[in-house]
């Protein structure tokens, strides 16, 4: 038996979640995985995982021998990286994460740009709100909005976002602008539910003197992503509270005004991590290098189309 293909093949249907997907994902017959995986269970004379029609689950065994499978898959892979010189010369497949609109908006282009200029790495772009383990989910670089836990991840700050209450110029022209948050009760509000737990606005004390406060709201739409909340607040249903990168264009282009400026809470770090292994690809180097410089260009840029399009709002209220 090939040990090291067996534990190959046993990794895979864990991480993917079914022999069937395995067999997809390595390109080999599905009694081939299944035969390997028994072979490898008959020669530890334990029991791996647990078989059912939807899904595998892991045994206590099998998940202490998954631990040590990663590591003897990982090391192997390192010496092989090493030998054909992915830790000399750029190249080689990368798993990069991050927030969906955020992503599309600002790390999918710098990723184009990447590409043409390193014509031997690949990237792959997950794109999700849920927070992914780098590890566990085999990601080299993530983009983190929000603040970092104690970890043994290496970041690179690129910049902070808000969150901010905006709405179109229509709709504050025909409702009133509101003053304080309080008074978002008498306001049309659309909520974005991926940003709070429940239909709950958190603002700062006017110029910060007093903890965050808690706002509850009764929206009038709620929505389950930021794009579309965004939209109806450009149509004219109402206010919506989003983060500050999500809307910036449109703010410069005059389709939504910030309001209760001076009751954003503090800013949220953007950061761009890995995992603090010793032995870092080039290929990962050359990227995190490649990004965060531009990833700041983008969110200073942000500020600036938020500065410009309140400066020109405000001077055609005054005109």
């Amino acid at each position: 038996m090939d040990r090291f293909e067996a534990m190959t093949f046993f990794v895979t249907a864990v991480e993917v979640g079914s022999f069937s997907a395995a067999s997809r994902k390595l390109g080999v017959p599905l009694p081939t995985v299944s035969r390997k995986v028994a072979d490898l269970e008959e020669h530890l004379s334990a029991r791996l995982l647990v078989r059912s029609t939807r899904k595998l689950s892991l045994t206590e065994a099998g998940e202490a021998y998954l631990v040590s499978c990663r590591t003897i898959l990982d090391q192997v892979n390192d010496a092989e990286r090493t030998v054909s010189g992915e830790y000399t010369a750029p190249r080689g497949d990368i798993v990069v994460t991050a927030p969906i609109v955020f992503g599309r908006l600002h790390l999918l282009p710098i990723i184009n740009d990447f590409l043409a200029s390193f014509s031997q790495i690949y990237v792959r772009l997950v794109l999700s709100d849920r927070t992914l383990h780098l590890v566990d989910d085999r990601i080299d670089v993530a983009v983190r909005v929000g603040h970092l836990p104690d970890s043994n991840l290496v970041a690179a700050n690129v910049g902070t976002v808000c969150r901010v209450v905006c709405g179109s110029p229509a709709y504050i022209a025909g409702a009133g602008r509101p003053k304080t948050p309080v008074d978002l009760i008498e306001h049309s509000c659309v909520n974005f539910e991926g940003l709070a737990s429940g239909p709950v606005w958190t603002f700062a004390s006017a110029r910060g003197k007093k903890p965050d406060q808690p706002v509850p709201i009764h929206p009038r739409l709620s929505v389950t992503t930021a794009e579309a909340a965004i939209d109806a607040a450009i149509a004219g249903v109402g206010l919506t509270h989003v983060l500050s990168y999500q809307i910036a264009h449109a703010v410069e282009q005059g389709k939504l005004t910030l309001v209760l400026r001076d009751y954003e809470p503090e800013p949220i770090p953007v950061n761009v991590v890995r995992a603090g292994e010793k032995l870092q690809p080039l290929k990962t180097r050359t990227f995190i290098d490649f990004v965060v410089p531009r990833l700041r260009k983008a969110l200073t840029g942000d500020k600036d189309r938020l500065r410009t399009g309140m400066a020109a709002h405000a001077h055609a209220v005054k005109a």
